[in-house]
């Protein structure tokens, strides 16, 4: 999730030049604002890791396919659960940035 192949400074310029021309290639989730929670972390399936994804909605479908290419059992979840992995995460960053402005006031 973390690789951004633009950055790798092992890449020649003439595998740069062809990334630019693979649109699979070009999801580059490093690029996203992602999380990834335990499930057990959000009182949910505790066998099952989250995946949450802020990004436009070409980036999700075109990156959803990706990652049910790479990971065998990948799936989607449910809207209910969709929505309780959402409000957490912004709960849990409501709570650090109103402790930065705490420390930083």
């Amino acid at each position: 999730m973390e690789y951004d192949p633009y950055l790798d400074k092992s890449k020649s310029d003439e595998e740069i030049s062809k990334l630019k021309e693979d649109k699979e290639a070009n999801i580059i989730f490093a690029r996203q604002d992602y999380q990834i929670k335990d499930g057990i972390s959000l009182d949910l399936d505790r066998e099952k890791s989250y995946l949450c994804i802020s990004a436009n909605q070409e980036f999700l479908e075109r990156g959803e396919q990706k990652l049910k290419k790479s990971i065998e059992g990948l799936q989607r979840a449910d809207e209910k659960t969709e929505n309780k992995v959402i409000e957490i995460i912004e709960n849990e960053r409501n709570q650090s940035e109103q402790g930065l402005g705490a420390i930083f006031g």
